[in-house]
């Protein structure tokens, strides 16, 4: 089992930026495929980035590409996501996630296809 705690939320203008980290214990993250989603008010949760356990598959969602990076240190068992020119329709409690991967190279988009989950860090991007 792994435990997962988010840090890194805050108050931002709108073209600002943000680092939310994820660090993971109990197990080793580089067991596990790791992704960030969010939720906003009233919205569902939805995906935002995925990376596989070698780092060397990633997705994005298409509202955030070319804005967010998602990156990991295995060695530090730690889950990056840096977000550049923040938007509004970014506020959103963001989630850190993991699901154990057999493949390397998996990567996830569904929430149900995890199992582990932070408890989640608020961003809220001001206009």
């Amino acid at each position: 089992q792994v435990q997962l705690a988010e840090s890194g939320g805050g108050l931002v203008q709108a073209g600002g930026s943000l680092r939310l980290s994820c660090a993971a214990s109990g197990r080793t993250s580089s067991s596990y495929t790791m992704g960030w989603f969010r939720q906003a008010p009233v919205k569902e949760r939805e995906f935002v980035a995925a990376i596989s356990r070698s780092g060397s598959n990633i997705y994005y969602t298409d509202s955030v590409k070319g804005r967010f990076t998602i990156s990991r240190d295995n060695a530090k068992n730690t889950v990056y996501l840096q977000m550049n020119s923040l938007k509004p329709e970014d506020t959103a409690v963001y989630y850190c996630a993991a699901t154990r991967s057999y493949n390397t190279n998996t990567v996830y988009r569904e929430d149900r296809d995890y199992s582990y989950w932070g408890q989640g860090t608020q961003v809220t991007v001001s206009s």
